[in-house]
């Protein structure tokens, strides 16, 4: 299809249409015109779309697709698009599936040979870390931390050694919570970026030390507020497998003691340097070469 081309759904197919984040400029004319071209629009949240819509003056039939029925739902639209049905998938904001609904969906309409169109766009993921400044070659996207601390400082604690740079969704609620777990797990000299509200009007992209950046936030309510994207840089490369004499003392001693996982997981904790690190190390220790 060339760039002057006008979409016309085909019978049967199931469109993936990624929508604005904030900005409504941002909406493509493809998204437009899918979306005023198929049987169905399956939204997340019907209120939110139905404001989207009426800006561009669409007047598809919605249907409510969201993580509570979409198990109950999905079947059934994959039968309808089985008979000739053609169905547009968007989120509430973004790129569907992307920390949103619609992947059993997705997974049972390729199995069931529908033809799966994505009509791709506005990204938070995507366009936090065009902004960040961090490396951008490799990244691990971790979407929402567990909502509870003790399951989130395990995940955190699980990722601290890798090397490339991390992004997290963060809700407003949390982020206060979220930047001091990643203060402890990953020290207060990591280099972090916040990216509040991306395409609103309060925009904010600031980086930093996780520690000053945890600092910033504390002090400006208004920073407390919005959605978040949160990028973290991974350990550096030269740092993530040394282990200096003073780390190998405390190793050695806790070795005495304990079996070697759990001596390299306290030793990580009191030394801050990579686990796996010491636990390699830990290895050699107890195992003398011959």
């Amino acid at each position: 299809m060339n760039d002057e081309a006008v979409e016309t759904p085909g019978k049967g197919a199931l469109y993936i249409v990624a929508t604005p984040i904030g900005n409504l400029a941002d909406m493509s004319r493809r998204a437009v015109e899918v979306l005023g071209a198929v049987d169905r629009i399956a939204a997340e949240d019907t209120r939110r779309t139905g404001r989207l819509l009426q800006h561009y003056a669409i007047q598809t039939p919605m249907l409510a697709l969201h993580e509570h029925n979409e198990r109950e739902l999905a079947a059934h639209l994959v039968e309808q698009m089985q008979q000739g049905l053609t169905l547009a998938l968007v989120s509430d904001a973004g790129t569907p599936l992307i920390s949103d609904p619609g992947y059993n969906l997705v997974r049972l309409a390729r199995a069931a040979g529908v033809q799966v169109v994505p009509v791709p766009g506005p990204s938070a993921l995507i366009a936090a870390l065009s902004v960040a400044g961090l490396p951008t070659d490799r990244f691990v996207f971790e979407g929402f931390l567990p909502s509870r601390q003790m399951a989130r400082k395990a995940r955190l604690e699980t990722l601290r050694p890798e090397s490339r740079t991390l992004v997290f969704y963060e809700a407003s609620h949390r982020i206060l919570d979220c930047l001091k777990d990643m203060l402890v797990a990953f020290g207060v000299e990591r280099q972090a970026v916040l990216a509040r509200e991306l395409t609103k009007q309060f925009e904010t992209v600031r980086a930093g030390s996780l520690q000053e950046l945890l600092r910033w936030v504390d002090d400006d309510p208004n920073q407390q507020k919005g959605e978040f994207v949160v990028l973290v840089e991974g350990e550096p490369a030269a740092e993530a497998h040394a282990v200096d004499a003073e780390a190998e003392r405390i190793l050695t001693v806790l070795l005495d003691e304990l079996p070697i996982n759990t001596a390299a997981k306290l030793a990580a904790r009191i030394t801050g340097l990579n686990k796996r690190a010491l636990y390699e190390r830990a290895l050699q220790i107890k195992t003398p070469a011959s």
